[in-house]
């Protein structure tokens, strides 16, 4: 019928002939580190800044149980404005001040957040919530802190709204 299209592949030809001209923020969850291949967030990057949520960039691509290492293309690094890490995949990279990105954010769960920005880490507290169950809380905090930056809000500010973002969506 006129106006369907048929669905759409996961794959990054789809991904960038989709994505507006005026789109100036992008973030990008990959599951696995093959997802977002370096090329692929070179087109990306064309104009554009870039995030990207390490649990994608420390776990293999592999068939079978999860595994996680450090052994990384270090090209996917290259492309990136931001890179959010949570604590634990913070740990199996090492010295994460080391990737040469521009912005980092290690998310610390309860404890907050900490924000490696022009050479200078700074922790961001966050307020604690008595939650059980805590899945959404980086996703929610990725989106919060991107929102933020595309506003203009220096990296440290943008780290204390989006620790109240994802506060409110877990709590």
């Amino acid at each position: 019928m006129p106006g369907d299209e048929p669905p759409h592949q996961l794959d990054a030809p789809w991904l960038l002939q989709h994505l507006d001209d005026d789109v100036r923020w992008v973030h990008v969850a990959p599951l696995l580190r093959s997802d977002f291949p370096p090329e692929t967030l070179a087109e990306l990057a064309r104009g554009r800044s870039v995030s990207l949520d390490a649990q994608g960039l420390v776990r293999r691509s592999q068939l079978g149980p999860l595994t996680q290492d450090r052994h990384f293309d270090p090209a996917l690094l290259e492309y990136l404005t931001i890179i959010k890490l949570a604590e634990e995949e913070a740990e199996v990279i090492g010295d994460v001040a080391a990737l040469g990105v521009p912005e980092i954010i290690v998310t610390l769960g309860e404890r907050g957040a900490l924000v490696i920005h022009d050479g200078v880490e700074q922790h961001v507290p966050t307020r604690p919530l008595d939650v059980a169950n805590p899945t959404g809380a980086g996703d929610a905090f990725a989106m919060g802190y991107l929102a933020a930056r595309s506003e203009g809000v220096d990296p440290v500010e943008a780290a204390a709204r989006a620790n109240a973002v994802a506060g409110a969506v877990i709590g």
